[in-house]
């Protein structure tokens, strides 16, 4: 492997500016907990496959261990630590605590993150691959759309029903 020297990056990551000396192919998910010190973003499996460390990019959900740390400069990195203002927790966190939506708790910040998304994308219309009427969009959020839109997201203690849980309280404004 030859060595690769580290590169000048400058990542927004909870709306603080971090300039750093990356190798050109150090991850996001290394980047944030590595060289920022970030570590609710977690490394479950390394492929893309279990969610763990889903983060918000301009709004948009990814698995940030799919994904170089230099791709993402000049967009705004949201983690699960950006998501409460001051001491105020999120309405998405605070639901999963009232629905007690997580067990061992290691899948949770990528869920988290992940919900914030999934509310963002129900309120600009997006539909979903089971949603009964493309034509139509969406006219009914039922638990399998829920599901289908979390399916990126894996909690291997199986909370799905406390997660669903949490997203319908968030939705009905109860947090």
């Amino acid at each position: 492997m030859q060595f690769v020297a580290p590169q000048p990056v400058r990542l927004c990551i909870n709306g603080k500016n971090h300039d750093l000396h990356l190798e050109p192919r150090v991850t996001l998910l290394d980047a944030l907990r590595e060289a920022i010190g970030l570590t609710g973003t977690k490394k479950g499996c390394d492929r893309g496959q279990c969610g763990a460390c889903t983060v918000l990019v301009d709004g948009q959900r990814i698995n940030s261990c799919l994904t170089l740390a230099i791709m993402h400069e000049d967009q705004a990195i949201t983690t699960v630590e950006g998501l409460a203002e001051e001491s105020v927790l999120h309405p998405v966190q605070a639901a999963f605590l009232e629905q007690d939506a997580f067990q061992c708790g290691y899948c949770t910040p990528g869920q988290i993150c992940s919900t914030v998304a999934l509310l963002a994308e129900l309120k600009a219309g997006h539909i979903s691959a089971v949603t009964p009427d493309v034509r139509i969009g969406l006219a009914e959020l039922s638990d399998d759309e829920l599901r289908e839109r979390m399916s990126g997201n894996i909690c291997r203690c199986g909370a799905y029903p406390n997660i669903v849980a949490a997203i319908r309280m968030v939705i009905a404004g109860n947090t």
